[in-house]
């Protein structure tokens, strides 16, 4: 990566006043989580993570789809925060104004410091009850990795006794309504859009760095391959979120104090 290229994305940043940090599955799997283009492994090995991931999977076999959630959550609750998540949180804190849109379900920019990031496609830690929609506790502590207790029956509903089902967007359904207008409206608004560890294949999320070009933001691209959104970037920083984004910030803002954010 050439330190002129992080140069002139790091002056870009310094002097935004609204940025969006749009984070896709190879943020999350630098930190270890497994992405669904990963073939799943041990006891899940033989099942598709596509087909296990949809709404026909859980009404034919809530058991065996809890228990697929059970041991995702197993998985995610042993990752740690890299260091380009402690970066992001960074950004947050002394852009006047920036906010996280994620399409990933793991928490993990919770845990490194973000401050309510945007999930466009849920969070394995906010079940919800898969008839009235209510807002269900997170199961205690977390399956290891699975063995008879492949299948797990998922809790009921206290209050209409409906199997709770994980709180994430699956395969063929919609993104939620209230995540996907702010990202949008934030996309839309903002002078600077940061996007790490996307694809740019998965929409309508894949949308998001498009609004922003079109209106006439920068868009800097951190990604250690190409990607469909190279032509959408003004700057296309290559290597990893942990090794990029620290050094953005540090060139962008160095050890000096900053002004608490406004707004």
């Amino acid at each position: 990566m050439p330190e002129s290229d992080t140069a002139e994305a790091a002056a870009m940043l310094g002097q935004a006043r609204r940025v969006v940090i749009f984070t896709g599955a190879g943020m999350s799997a630098e930190s270890g989580v497994p992405t669904f283009r990963d073939a799943l492994t041990g006891l899940w090995q033989r099942y598709d993570a596509h087909a296990l991931a949809t709404p026909e999977a859980f009404r034919a076999d809530p058991a065996l789809v809890w228990g697929w959630y059970e041991w995702r959550r197993c998985v995610v609750r042993r990752a740690e925060p890299h260091a380009g998540h402690l970066a992001v949180a960074a950004i947050e804190a002394r852009a006047p104004h920036a906010v996280v849109i994620t399409q990933n379900v793991d928490d993990l920019h919770e845990r490194a410091g973000s401050t309510t990031p945007v999930h466009l496609h849920g969070s394995l830690f906010a079940p919800r009850c898969s008839a009235c929609a209510q807002p269900a506790p997170v199961p205690e502590g977390g399956a290891e990795e699975p063995g008879e207790g492949r299948r797990t029956p998922p809790p009921r509903c206290a209050y209409c006794s409906a199997p709770v089902r994980p709180g994430v967007v699956w395969f063929g359904e919609a993104l939620p309504q209230p995540a996907l207008e702010t990202a949008a409206e934030e996309a839309a608004s903002c002078d600077l859009l940061l996007t790490v560890g996307t694809s740019g294949l998965v929409y309508p999320a894949a949308e998001i760095p498009q609004v922003a070009a079109r209106l006439g933001a920068t868009v800097i691209q951190i990604n250690p391959q190409p990607t469909p959104l190279d032509a959408v970037a003004d700057v296309n920083l290559r290597g990893p979120a942990a090794q990029v984004l620290p050094a953005l910030v540090q060139a962008a803002w160095g050890d000096a104090d900053q002004p608490p954010r406004s707004g």
